[in-house]
């Protein structure tokens, strides 16, 4: 597996990182520990040194699962995790208060059973807290080394700047992949500009673009993508359009859609590491073969040129999940 580096930070992980919150949130019932355990180590003896979780996710259980599994690995492992939602009477909640921040960051360290954060991210950005104090309090954090790098999912470019004048970025995390282009348009050149690496999550459309999922496909009652617009039966079916184009791809690539997709992410930038999730070591490996995909300079511009012309049926998130991004 190839190295990048995210940004200026000096950070450097595998060009394809582990997702694990689909492990034990959001998709459905959480899989078997063991399973789950065994599927982290698959990964690392494949090559993946990054891997990504948040104190939300499950809540908690996902970063016990993560901190379990990679314990004997401690070193040779780069794990990122989050801050700043909290379970509240089952409702998530916008909390980056620096006692919270505080408290977040103790129970992190305990659960992932590591003296200190490689990667912090703030989860979103919270409108009732000055991204200054949030930055003022993670650097004192670092200056604790509590925590060596940190970052910011899903905010808005303005937020970037103020917080990486405070305390420079080391990586953005946000969703990107051939459904969701937007990133392209104010965020990547201004990371690029301040020299700040990108993690795109769900560089896979939340599992549309493997081509296994269509109008007739169904989630379990637990499954996120059940509120999600984009994946209901009608938008399902109008999406196909771009499953088709990345299957006849795929065929002259000899590559499944998956990897055409996750290689047209790292075809963008050097220093984008995308993170998809997977509880099966079969898509483990599939994944894993994107990174031997490589999508020529013509072959990236009439594959951009085809996917321009394609609209994309259905928001990415329910308006309540929509108002917390891009601030």
């Amino acid at each position: 597996m190839q190295k990048r580096k995210l940004g200026n930070g000096g950070l450097e992980v595998s060009a394809i990182g582990l997702g694990c919150m689909g492990m034990s949130h959001g998709y459905g019932p959480a899989s078997d520990q063991k399973e789950m355990i065994s599927l982290i180590h698959a990964a690392f003896d494949r090559g993946v040194t990054f891997f990504d979780t948040a104190e939300v996710y499950g809540p908690y259980v996902n970063e016990e699962l993560v901190g379990e599994a990679l314990a004997p690995l401690k070193g040779q492992v780069i794990i990122a995790t989050k801050f700043g939602i909290q379970m509240e009477n089952g409702k998530q909640v916008l909390n980056s208060k620096p006692d919270t921040i505080r408290k977040s960051v103790e129970g992190s360290l305990k659960r992932l059973q590591v003296e200190t954060l490689d990667l912090y991210y703030q989860h979103r950005v919270d409108p009732d807290v000055p991204i200054e104090e949030v930055a003022g309090v993670v650097q004192n954090l670092i200056r604790e080394g509590k925590v060596k790098h940190w970052g910011l999912s899903e905010a808005g470019i303005h937020t970037i700047r103020r917080a990486h004048a405070v305390h420079p970025l080391t990586a953005i995390q946000s969703e990107y992949s051939m459904m969701w282009r937007n990133p392209e348009d104010e965020l990547l050149p201004v990371l690029e500009e301040l020299g700040i690496g990108f993690v795109p999550f769900s560089p896979l459309g939340k599992g549309f673009l493997t081509g296994t999922i269509d109008g007739t496909s169904t989630f379990d009652s637990s499954d996120f993508r059940n509120i999600v617009p984009r994946f209901q039966p009608d938008n399902l079916a109008a999406n196909q359009v771009l499953i088709d184009l990345i299957g006849k791809i795929a065929t002259q690539k000899q590559a499944t859609p998956a990897q055409i997709a996750l290689a047209w992410v790292l075809a963008q930038k050097p220093w984008i590491v995308p993170i998809p999730g997977t509880r099966k070591l079969e898509r483990l490996d599939e994944n894993l073969g994107a990174a031997d995909v490589k999508l020529s300079v013509s072959e990236l511009t009439d594959l951009n040129e085809a996917l321009s012309k394609i609209e994309i049926a259905g928001d990415r998130y329910p308006a309540e999940y929509a108002n917390r991004v891009g601030k």
